[in-house]
């Protein structure tokens, strides 16, 4: 599994910086499924940003993120399935209720597991992740989530427990993709969110699936 390294920078006009990145093989995850090997891909992908040392990290500059409240976010999320509904679109009557909070202490987390930053090659492997310009210290269950939007709920909760997290954490990242996922198809449906909303509508499906 591969990073893109940068081959050059610099200014292309003051305050807007450019890169140069060498290609990585693979396509995305939005449009080719992660195999079971792929799967092992990317516990070990967690399971290195599990391990990195997380004071090192914050001396680098890496931002400190603090968990977030599932009661806030799914507060959110209710009010959003109403909205859906009331537009006519086939979602929960009711998002699933969640007890407890961070499971776990904070680890480096790549914080945009999203299926396009996920390249996968011809055998289902992933084989490299893109955009780190989000990366941050903090609660495991975000990068879970992300892949809840990406390969699925189910094969996001076996990645975590595979990479060395607590179960607990895995059901946290799964609630996180759920309620993430009914906000943002609301708000671009009711036009705070530029996302297409396909793409939208795929991230919900896979998040839900059981």
């Amino acid at each position: 599994m591969g990073v893109a390294e940068s081959v050059a920078a610099g200014e292309w006009a003051p305050g807007l910086a450019y890169t140069v990145d060498v290609r990585l093989p693979g396509t995305s995850a939005e449009l080719r499924d992660v195999s079971s090997a792929g799967e092992r891909d990317l516990a070990r992908l967690l399971s290195g940003l599990r391990s990195a040392p997380v004071e090192e990290a914050a001396a680098l500059g890496l931002p400190r993120e603090p968990p977030r409240s599932l009661a806030s976010v799914r507060e959110d999320a209710a009010r959003a399935a109403g909205l859906l509904r009331g537009g006519g679109e086939p979602v929960a009557a009711e998002p699933p209720r969640a007890d407890g909070e961070a499971a776990g202490g904070p680890v480096v987390l790549h914080r945009d597991l999203k299926g396009e930053h996920l390249l996968v090659d011809g055998l289902g492997r992933v084989s490299g992740v893109l955009d780190w310009t989000d990366a941050a210290v903090g609660d495991p269950a975000e990068d879970v989530a992300g892949l809840a939007i990406s390969v699925g709920a189910p094969a996001a909760a076996r990645i975590a427990v595979a990479a060395g997290h607590a179960a607990e954490v895995a059901a946290r990242g799964v609630l996180l993709a759920r309620y993430d996922t009914l906000v943002r198809l609301a708000d671009r449906l009711h036009g705070t969110d530029d996302s297409p909303v396909p793409l939208l509508r795929a991230q919900l499906r896979r998040a839900w699936r059981d």
